[in-house]
């Protein structure tokens, strides 16, 4: 067990029989009373996300999981194959349960795959990942006054906010966390 004064980004528990991810989590101690601890929460095994209030004191049930080093090998629409890189197993993971981070894979990234009781639950990308731009707007000449972006359109379908400078067939760093335009490679 672990007390929900522990739960912070990233953290994974188990309430009510479903397993838990933290997305979101804030303290709040009034003048007098226990502290409440607010926390936006992904089902792993759903996708649904849910906010959770606790009052300091309580606790939640820990969890262990496996990580497996994995490639992204292909999606068929409905699911996504992954290669185990020491056993060669090949898991899949329905699109929902993979959320935005759909966006980011490509084939050949390494991610990391969590099991549970040796089902896998979810992906943890790497920190940046680089995209080929294949749909760009057209920059307005001139406008150099501000820092002008505009949206361009990557090779999986991530829309990203980049520099007026970045074209079509360019290749750009995206941060996996905030999906934002890191550099122009």
């Amino acid at each position: 067990m672990i007390d929900v004064n522990d739960l912070r980004k990233g953290v994974t528990f188990e309430l009510d029989g479903a397993i838990y991810r933290v997305l979101e989590y804030s303290h709040h101690k009034p003048g007098r009373g226990n502290a409440t601890i607010r926390v936006k929460a992904r089902n792993l095994l759903t996708g649904a996300t849910i906010e959770r209030t606790f009052t300091s004191g309580q606790s939640v049930q820990d969890v262990r999981l496996d990580f497996h080093n994995v490639s992204f090998l292909y999606s068929d629409g409905e699911f996504y194959h992954f290669m185990d890189n020491e056993t060669f197993d090949q898991p899949a993971l329905p699109k929902e349960m993979l959320g935005d981070a759909a966006l980011f894979l490509k084939e050949g990234l390494e991610v990391k795959l969590t099991f549970y009781n040796g089902k896998p639950i979810d992906i943890e990308l790497p920190t940046s990942v680089d995209m080929k731009v294949v749909e760009a707007e057209v920059a307005v000449r001139g406008d150099t006054a501000t820092g002008v972006t505009k949206k361009v359109k990557t090779e999986t379908g991530l829309v990203v906010q980049c520099p007026a400078f970045v074209n079509v067939g360019d290749t750009i760093r995206v941060d996996t966390r905030t999906g934002e335009y890191i550099t122009r490679v």
